[in-house]
């Protein structure tokens, strides 16, 4: 070496004939455990007490001890009284990478978006109790019926025992529509049309009628049905119905002969019918645990899209996804106790939740990702509760309930914030679960962390990701 280096080595702050002094690189994270940081080490006293024997100190006497002490301090602290450290731990240097811009504000974005997603707070909570509780006397506590509807009017449709009643819930108003005379026939199922005109009723001796809620008179019945009309659904002008016949019936109610199409596929009671949002798709629950998927096009000639036999109980609960057209969820009954969510259209079971409890109906929240289920009948958890669960993960949100027996069905407010219960304690309870929309309630990390990794409009985003690669972690 020759002696201009050696000179600035000797003037330099980064060299020292006995130690190193404290290096000018900041470092912002703690040491590794196992591995020192050699750039702080005073190697040349580790030398020393490596290969010298330790001398043995006489500490009988208190003079010895003191002199020890002297001796240590002097031998291990530097000029200013600090102590030197042997073995020094710290994290790895600052990068002396030149910024580049666009990465820089790529990591500022991405991490505001983590920080406000774990800063945010719950849109809405859960309430406690139901907001209203209406008597319902005679409300026959039959698992496989479908006794409520509520309208676009306003008007809530509800059979009790032979009759059947509407409450505008305006004014509270409460009207008889018809009561069946004799015991041997009821309501069984109740649907109102889309434009809510038209009261389809379907009853326990196999009849369909249509009534006029404005004049309260009945427009027409309907054949075609041996037994218990149980499921009825409108798809414009087509009214769907389900028997215990094993029978579906489409009836165009339009036509002096109404009978359009007419399917025998379930080998048991036809209990749950549910036309898709688009109106495309029929499915079917039966109570021979049975699951039926149907193109409107193709329903003349019987041939079913898919059969899905997940369920191991009858399949009555039925909800068609507002925002994902092609999903659908479905519950099965006390032996099953599952809620399925499926996609239509590959045929198959994208999610399996088990509720441990029959399954009497389902409602999708239009607002927001959720979907609430009522349950009856229960093995261990969720008896006569209704569940809130966060979709698609299908995590539960909260529980709630008040009923003293099982829930019978569920029926969604026109509005899409208040969920009815109808349960077997002969009362009707309405809770408002799912609250109003929320402002930007459809951003969301993802959508945001998209919006960041959209490539399609900056041939540098492309060019930076070949390069550098970047791995970003989406939490659900």
């Amino acid at each position: 070496m020759d002696e201009s280096a050696t000179w600035r080595l000797l003037e330099s702050d980064w060299y020292s004939p006995r130690r190193l002094h404290d290096c000018p690189t900041h470092y912002r994270f703690p040491g590794d455990r196992f591995l020192p940081n050699r750039c702080l080490m005073d190697l040349d006293k580790a030398h020393t007490l490596l290969t010298s024997k330790t001398p043995q100190f006489n500490t009988s006497s208190n003079f010895n001890q003191a002199y020890r002490q002297k001796l240590i301090e002097n031998l291990s602290l530097d000029s200013q009284g600090r102590p030197f450290k042997i073995m020094v731990f710290r994290g790895s240097p600052k990068s002396s990478r030149k910024s580049i811009r666009f990465v820089d504000e790529l990591r500022q974005e991405v991490a505001a978006i983590f920080e406000k997603d774990c800063k945010q707070t719950p849109y809405r909570c859960i309430p406690k109790g139901e907001k209203r509780v209406l008597d319902a006397p005679r409300l026959r506590n039959d698992y496989y019926s479908n006794i409520m509807s509520w309208g676009i009017n306003n008007i809530l449709a509800v059979a009790l025992g032979p009759e059947l009643y509407l409450w505008n819930s305006e004014d509270q108003a409460v009207h008889k529509l018809l009561q069946v005379r004799g015991g041997n026939d009821w309501p069984t199922s109740v649907t109102w049309s889309e434009d809510a005109r038209t009261l389809a009723v379907g009853y326990m001796c196999s009849n369909l009628q249509l009534w006029d809620v404005e004049s309260s008179k009945l427009i027409r019945s309907l054949q075609g049905h041996s037994g218990r009309i149980a499921s009825t659904a409108w798809n414009g002008h087509i009214l769907t119905s389900g028997s215990r016949d094993k029978s579906i019936i489409n009836h165009d109610v339009r036509a002096a002969n109404s009978l359009a199409s007419c399917i025998k596929r379930h080998a048991d009671e036809v209990c749950g019918l549910k036309w898709s949002t688009e109106g495309n798709r029929l499915a079917s629950g039966g109570n021979e645990n049975l699951l039926y998927i149907w193109e409107a096009s193709k329903m003349s000639s019987s041939k079913f899209l898919h059969r899905l036999s997940d369920h191991c109980a009858a399949v009555k609960a039925l909800a068609w996804c507002p925002y994902q057209n092609n999903i659908l969820a479905s519950g099965g009954g006390l032996s099953d106790g599952c809620i399925k969510i499926w996609n239509t259209e590959k045929g198959i079971c994208i999610n399996n939740i088990e509720t441990k409890a029959q399954i009497c109906g389902l409602e999708w929240n239009r607002h927001h990702k959720e979907i609430l289920s009522g349950h009856g009948y229960s093995i261990r958890e969720n008896q006569n509760k209704l569940c809130l669960w966060r979709y698609p993960s299908m995590t539960k949100v909260g529980e709630l309930g008040n009923h003293k027996s099982r829930i019978i069905n569920l029926c969604q407010s026109p509005d899409g914030i208040t969920v009815i219960s109808a349960g077997a304690d002969e009362t009707l309870r309405f809770w408002d679960v799912f609250g109003p929309p929320t402002a930007g309630a459809g951003n969301s990390m993802v959508s945001d962390l998209q919006g960041l990794l959209s490539f399609r409009t900056s041939l540098l985003r492309a060019s930076f990701f070949f390069f550098f690669p970047l791995t970003v972690y989406l939490y659900y």
